[in-house]
């Protein structure tokens, strides 16, 4: 009779910020749920902003003129990058909730390989349709 020996379990340790933080390699599902807090927080703090450029575009034609050179003036590119940065945030915040949903819905989803392929999807189609919408925006087309 052979004698097999236990397997070791693993241990279980705190993570020190300094040493095992920087060398952390987090899953691609756990940085695409990372993103989707971030993408919520700039919508958030953003808010003020969104509001304005609601109201300037549709209160007149006036003010939709004056909202207009906001983006032609010397700090246009400022305000489209802004505008770049909420149009990302809508989109990956968009993504990443159907993802969500998906994943409520279909309990056989949740699993690490689909995980992963749910999260590049997510990825790939919010920063696809991000580069196609800032090119509109920064009038590439």
């Amino acid at each position: 009779m052979t004698e097999q020996k236990a397997k070791q379990r693993p241990e279980f340790r705190n993570i020190n910020f300094f040493s095992d933080l920087p060398t952390y390699r987090l899953p691609l599902a756990g940085i695409v749920s990372i993103l989707h807090r971030v993408s919520g927080l700039l919508m958030a703090l953003l808010l003020p902003f969104i509001i304005w450029m609601f109201d300037k575009s549709i209160s007149s034609e006036i003010s939709f003129d004056s909202f207009t050179s906001v983006f032609a003036g010397p700090f246009g590119w400022f305000a489209k990058l802004v505008c770049l940065a909420l149009i990302w945030a809508y989109l990956h915040h968009f993504c990443a909730g159907v993802r969500h949903l998906i994943m409520d819905v279909n309990h056989h989803a949740v699993n690490k390989q689909t995980g992963k392929s749910t999260a590049a999807a997510v990825l790939f189609i919010s920063v696809a349709l991000t580069v196609v919408l800032g090119a509109k925006l920064f009038g590439l087309y």
